[in-house]
């Protein structure tokens, strides 16, 4: 059963990228997030990556491209 990857309008801290990671791959938000900000801590393009998903992965309720 592959679901989507949106972005939610609700439950969501910053941008709704974790949120959306984790609904998509069946995981527990909490444990997506903690493991962004520990790979945030190493040097690396991490939140570019944020940005990025952020601007690509649509917010639910938004009309497809």
């Amino acid at each position: 059963m592959a679901t989507t990857l949106q972005r939610p309008t609700s439950g969501r801290v910053l941008a709704g990228v974790c949120a959306a990671l984790a609904k998509a791959f069946g995981w527990n938000v909490t444990t997506v997030r903690i493991l962004w900000i520990v790979l945030s801590l190493f040097p690396g393009p991490m939140w570019v990556v944020y940005a990025l998903l952020w601007i690509i992965i649509p917010a639910e309720g938004s009309p497809r491209r």
